[in-house]
């Protein structure tokens, strides 16, 4: 049975074709270099909470997207956007998790049976590591059959 690893690897193969990200990560955060420009933007997966079913198994999911926040050296005229290009990073960012989320409620994924349960959670963030980074974190489960026999 590779439930996780099934799992694990359609979620990469959503976010690697995914325009808008360049790089995908698994594991613990602490564990990627985050200071190196080149892997921006970036898609980082983590696992949750899962629940196994009589046919079921759900998998809970956490997906860190986020990129470098880039700011001008021209004088700031706009006080609600401001100098940088946060904003810009915030929404390309959650551009990339619903098309991933939307994969999970009714596309190729959903056609392989990865399904979404519920709806899936975002939270923004700005300034959470060192190099001034913004993004989202999308929380949400996938459900697979349960092919696991009894031995």
């Amino acid at each position: 049975m590779n439930t996780l690893y099934d799992i694990t690897t359609k979620l990469r193969e959503e976010l690697d074709s995914n325009v808008l990200i360049n790089k995908v990560t698994f594991g613990d955060i602490t564990d990627i270099d985050l200071n190196k420009q080149t892997i921006f933007p970036l898609a980082h997966i983590m696992l949750e909470n899962s629940t196994i079913g009589e046919r079921t198994i759900t998998v809970g999911l956490s997906i860190m997207l986020m990129d470098i926040v880039d700011e001008s050296k021209a004088e700031e005229t706009d006080e609600f956007i401001g100098n940088d290009n946060e904003h810009d990073v915030l929404n390309s960012m959650l551009a990339a998790g619903t098309k991933t989320v939307q994969e999970f409620m009714r596309g190729s994924s959903y056609s392989d049976n990865y399904h979404l349960v519920g709806d899936a959670e975002v939270e923004f963030f700005t300034d959470r590591f060192e190099n001034k980074l913004a993004g989202v974190v999308i929380n949400f489960s996938v459900e697979i059959p349960n092919i696991a026999g009894l031995c």
